[in-house]
């Protein structure tokens, strides 16, 4: 099984490489490719996990059109023989892991949804009893149900260092009142949307974040939508507040990576070939379970 980890599409003008995806300029479009890059600890890992980019990219495709009802998103074409023929001879490189997409004029937050309490919102409220600044109950445990699903948003960091929460009065400063309502409006729509899904099929979606940009007058849905990479999902049947819950993420990643007491530093490791396979058995695990369907990722 081989493993992506950067693409090279000859003469295809590359923007930039994420942490994940790279990124080309396709005449008046943006072409997004998901590679089998990991990210822990605001770092890319030495190794990356054969075919989790066409796991992500399938994910994400699910939901577009699972919540296309709930606003529209920024897709042109997902298949290698629709895009431009210029593209036609890197379909190694690009099937089932790409999408042609509309450019659009991205709002620089991070919308979250929150409907339970993990992560950067658990430490806030250890400290301060809130999260983005939003008081809550007392008594709440790492992995409580929150009373009501919140809108939480964040900075979208540029050069790679940790998201921040802020308030949406922050947002509202930067976007202008009547957009930062509707993203708010729109990221719990399909927020309630996406977690009546999940727990469909015995997951608990704990929280998750978008990207909206603009096409034209028209607010979009972008970049990569409730994967395990921007999402928390956890086994139901486990889950039990006062800790961390079981989760369908990289979870096997940041667990091997404390056990040997890594700096966090560059350069990062590699992963050891058990890591490697039982994090991708995870990730595809979530893809049954959300979706229905079953993924080669070898081919």
């Amino acid at each position: 099984m081989t493993t992506l980890l950067k693409t090279d599409l000859g003469d295809t003008p590359l923007i930039g490489r994420g942490k994940v995806r790279d990124l080309y300029a396709v005449d008046d479009a943006l072409l997004i490719v998901a590679t089998d890059r990991i990210s822990a600890f605001d770092h890319v890992l030495g190794s990356g996990i054969p075919g989790k980019g066409k796991i992500l990219t399938q994910i994400s495709l699910f939901w577009f059109d699972l919540v296309r009802d709930i606003v529209p998103n920024h897709l042109i074409a997902t298949e290698v023989k629709d895009f431009p023929e210029s593209l036609h001879k890197y379909a190694d490189q690009l099937e089932g892991r790409s999408m042609l997409v509309k450019r659009a004029q991205m709002f620089p937050v991070e919308c979250v949804a929150r409907g339970y309490i993990a992560g950067s919102g658990w430490k806030e409220y250890k400290s301060n009893g809130t999260v983005c600044g939003i008081a809550l109950p007392s008594g709440l445990q790492d992995g409580s149900r929150l009373p009501e699903p919140l809108f939480t948003p964040s900075t979208k960091s540029q050069d790679g260092t940790h998201d921040e929460n802020i308030s949406f009065a922050a947002v509202e400063k930067t976007v202008g009142a009547e957009t930062a309502k509707q993203l708010r409006d729109l990221t719990m729509a399909i927020y309630s949307k996406a977690g009546k899904h999940a727990e469909s099929k015995g997951l608990i979606l704990a929280d998750t974040k978008f990207e909206f940009g603009k096409v034209g007058e028209t607010i979009v849905l972008a970049d990569e939508v409730l994967t395990p990479d921007s999402s928390r999902f956890w086994e139901a049947s486990q889950w039990k507040p006062g800790g961390a819950q079981p989760s369908f993420d990289k979870q096997f990643v940041r667990d091997y990576l404390e056990s040997i007491h890594w700096n966090k530093q560059a350069p990062a490791p590699a992963l050891p070939d058990d890591v490697v396979h039982r994090t991708l058995e995870k990730y595809l695990e979530a893809f049954r379970r959300l979706t229905g369907r079953d993924l080669d990722v070898t081919a």
